[in-house]
């Protein structure tokens, strides 16, 4: 006979009907974390969005309605209102809040998606662990750092996983699903659940710098960056020879400049920090150069490309972003 303990174990981590998960936590509320947030939220889940800025919330808000309704313009054509009737739907789903604590206080699975550095998400799951229940689910959207490293210093290395989703998140289909040795069997197996509840594809990796996606794709990026600096071709022609020479949808600078020159800069250091004698992740001056100089890609207007105003944010807080992260570690 089941004992209480066991009963809710089972209420809370059986899989059967794939709704385990219904209550959702995605702190961030960057380009990635409102992705993350709209999705579940589509799916019928219930998703609290949390960041320390109100107005970075009320914009990710407003982006999520504004992505899925263009995308349900398309979808139905005929029935404009329909489609204004489902993005009102997502919104329902969706909460705001300010404190990351409190948000997870209930949660059944908590998401995070804040700057890829690894001393402020070890920071930020040590305090979420005090406060969170103890059934929660903690999982990293990292896309480069140790998950073992952010589960150490728990006390829930058995409901601990990397859930790695890639940009733009309504559209890319893939999630990088990371376990570690510890990680509960049944545990997993409700993270691959909730996977296809959103719409997903998973994949299983293990705990390695980058994952699968990242370990190629970085090393790829920096080598175009050096044939530039090396003057063996110009950003147009690389972005060019690998889109109609390798058949790739978007060229290796192209690629970096959407993903954030600051990103590529932060994983670029944490790798060559614990693989300094592995030549695929020696620092690259120029990227250094251009995070310095605020040309972070098409968040801050420039990089590789010039961009247009309406596809940039405040590179000045960006750079700050930066150097408080720094002041960290």
């Amino acid at each position: 006979m089941f004992s209480h303990r066991s009963a809710q174990f089972f209420r809370l981590y059986s899989t059967s009907n794939g709704k385990s998960i219904r209550d959702v936590v995605v702190i961030g509320a960057g380009l990635m974390g409102g992705g993350i947030a709209q999705v579940t939220a589509a799916a019928g889940l219930n998703v609290t969005l949390v960041d320390h800025s109100q107005d970075a919330l009320v914009r990710a808000r407003n982006s999520m309605a504004y992505r899925y309704h263009r995308k349900l313009a398309k979808e139905l054509p005929d029935n404009q209102q329909k489609a204004k009737e489902m993005v009102a739907q997502l919104l329902q789903h969706v909460q705001l809040q300010t404190d990351h604590c409190e948000a997870a206080s209930q949660a059944d699975l908590v998401i995070e998606a804040v700057v890829e550095n690894i001393q402020v998400k070890k920071l930020l799951f040590q305090e979420l662990d005090r406060t969170a229940a103890k059934h929660t689910i903690f999982a990293s959207n990292t896309s480069s750092l140790s998950i073992t490293e952010m589960a150490d210093g728990t006390e829930r290395k058995d409901r601990f996983v990397g859930m790695h989703f890639f940009s733009p998140v309504p559209v890319m289909p893939l999630v990088e699903l990371t376990r570690l040795d510890s990680t509960n069997d049944a545990v997993y197996d409700c993270v691959k659940e909730f996977v296809k509840t959103i719409g997903k594809t998973s994949v299983d990796c293990k705990d390695t710098p980058g994952f699968i996606v990242n370990r190629l794709l970085i090393p790829y990026m920096l080598e175009a960056v050096r044939m530039l600096e090396r003057g063996d071709a110009e950003a147009k022609d690389i972005d060019t020879a690998m889109k109609l020479g390798a058949g790739y949808k978007i060229g290796p600078l192209e690629l970096m400049d959407f993903i954030g020159l600051d990103v590529a800069f932060l994983i670029i250091q944490g790798w060559h920090k614990k693989m300094p004698n592995d030549p695929l992740f020696a620092p690259v001056r120029t990227i250094q150069r251009m995070v310095e100089e605020g040309r972070l890609g098409r968040k801050s207007g420039s990089g590789f490309y010039e961009y247009k105003a309406e596809q940039s944010v405040d590179a000045d807080a960006q750079i700050e972003k930066l150097r408080l992260i720094k002041s960290r570690t």
